[in-house]
């Protein structure tokens, strides 16, 4: 079975937390154990941010949420489940034990992975009864948002195991890495271990501070790494030679005493106050939670902009992005609409976040089109124009659009839009769109579109299957009756008195 059913997290602080949202957000029921005090409070504010950021990240329908249960043992909380995470923090001992307990009360084909940031899997499967079960899945913060988990199997783990881990994290919008020997700190921690290590002598030996540290990260190569990893970005530095060239030209800097990597910095307490304080002035009055939702955002635009990557096929991050929306929109339960109804059809329901809004506190404008894209495609998916339509070579393409905004949507406001057939033939298709305020029912904007029905291989208008049009009439005959809509037919422009 390639689909987690029902998962457990040991351990609920920012990583167990976060694992814990990834999973209820795709539909899957966690039972969290956690024994401290203020567990319920900082898993739901962990939650909280993962909501908001799947609200920016996609419009895709999300399944339903899974139910989240705060139970008092590890034994309750493994029962039923198929893949349990342990996050409890990171000691050998304490790690080692939590995970025998696991594996003592779990079924034996449950899978257990550990979030581990270094400790090898050998060590932590050393007491269990049925070992090969048990991983390494590293994953990064925020879990909820970054798709990445190292799988890092040890001596007694099954290749089977890692396998089937991988499998099953993709249906949840996560690429599960193999890697192919267990050595400490992996490779993600590895790589920003030695990072870390030369930023301490940077900030230590006062070549720089914080602000300036990560000014250079964030600025330079840190963007180059968002899209592209560093054999691929230093091919392309190797010109048409490629990597050949980048490693004889540059190979030989390696020797060069340029770095302090083997060296260990001494985090006394001056040099401790030195970058508390340096951090202090660098986030300002930002707390925690501010920088969560910044970080969050930034994250959230990035993979957008990755999605449109590669001609818009995605790339990397987005085009994981791009496949987890398409298995959302295969596997989304269908609407139970009735297509005779005489009345326009409520197709989305949505909420303006924060990515949203412009510099006037005002949903940006071309959120307005996808809105208004997002409601045609869902009428079209109602018409059965859907994913496997589109694949056999047949689709609606939009020919023409006018949008009028009516009023204001700003952060935090609950939509709806509604469709109306206004006519339509064997090829074409005429809609009117609204946008409403949930809370007043009021309307905030209004489209008018020409659709066009194409084969999408031949790149010509032809006619739509008859399957389709059946439907389309269907939703027709039950529209003509309705009024015209004010707004259609408007040109830009004030009305002549």
């Amino acid at each position: 079975m390639t689909k987690i059913t029902k998962a457990a997290c040991i351990g609920g602080g920012v990583i167990g937390g976060a694992w814990a949202a990834r999973f209820l957000l795709a539909g899957i029921d966690v039972n969290m154990f956690d024994p401290h005090p203020e567990a319920t409070r900082i898993v739901g504010e962990v939650l909280a941010n993962a909501e908001r950021a799947y609200a920016m990240l996609t419009m895709a329908p999300l399944p339903k949420k899974g139910t989240l249960t705060f139970v008092k043992s590890i034994e309750e909380a493994v029962e039923g489940a198929d893949w349990i995470q342990e996050s409890v923090p990171e000691r050998v001992d304490l790690k080692r034990n939590v995970i025998t307990q696991i594996d003592a009360a779990a079924s034996p084909t449950a899978l257990i992975g550990s979030s581990t940031s270094g400790i090898m899997p050998t060590e932590l499967q050393r007491d269990m009864k049925h070992p090969e079960r048990m991983f390494v899945a590293h994953p990064y913060n925020p879990v909820y948002l970054l798709p990445l988990a190292e799988l890092v199997g040890g001596e007694k783990t099954a290749k089977s195991t890692l396998q089937d881990a991988k499998a099953k994290l993709a249906p949840i919008g996560m690429k599960g890495v193999i890697i192919n020997k267990e050595i400490e700190a992996f490779v993600g921690d590895r790589l920003l271990e030695a990072v870390w290590r030369e930023g301490l002598w940077l900030i230590k030996d006062d070549i720089c501070d914080t602000e300036t540290l990560d000014d250079v990260i964030r600025y330079s190569f840190g963007m180059r790494w968002a899209q592209m990893g560093m054999f691929e970005t230093y091919r392309i530095a190797g010109g048409e030679a490629g990597m050949r060239h980048f490693l004889a030209q540059f190979g030989p800097c390696l020797s060069w005493p340029w770095t302090k990597l083997m060296d260990v910095v001494d985090l006394d307490d001056d040099l401790v106050d030195k970058i508390a304080g340096q951090s202090d002035a660098q986030s300002g009055a930002r707390g925690i939670r501010d920088l969560e939702r910044i970080r969050d955002e930034n994250l959230v635009g990035i993979m957008h902009a990755l999605k449109s990557g590669d001609g818009g096929k995605g790339w990397g991050a987005g085009k994981l992005l791009a496949d987890f929306e398409q298995s959302l929109w295969a596997n989304a339960e269908k609407p139970e609409t009735d297509l005779g109804q005489a009345e326009p059809i409520r197709i989305l329901d949505t909420k303006v976040n924060a990515a949203w809004v412009d510099y006037n506190g005002h949903m940006t404008e071309h959120r307005y089109l996808q809105v208004f894209g997002d409601t045609s495609d869902g009428l079209l998916r109602l018409i059965g124009v859907d994913l496997d339509y589109v694949k056999n070579g047949h689709s609606y393409y939009t020919v023409e659009t006018h949008i009028r905004n009516l009023g204001e949507a700003r952060l935090g406001d609950a939509l709806y839009s509604t469709c109306q057939i206004l006519s339509h033939d064997e090829k074409r298709l005429h809609i009117f769109s609204t946008i409403y305020n949930a809370a007043s029912n009021e309307p905030v904007a209004t489209a008018e579109q020409m659709l066009l029905h194409v084969d999408s291989k031949a790149s010509k208008a032809v006619p739509a299957l008859p399957e389709v049009i059946a439907k389309v009439e269907a939703i027709a005959a039950a529209h003509a009756g309705l009024p015209v809509p004010e707004g259609v037919g408007r040109s830009v422009g004030q009305k002549r008195g």
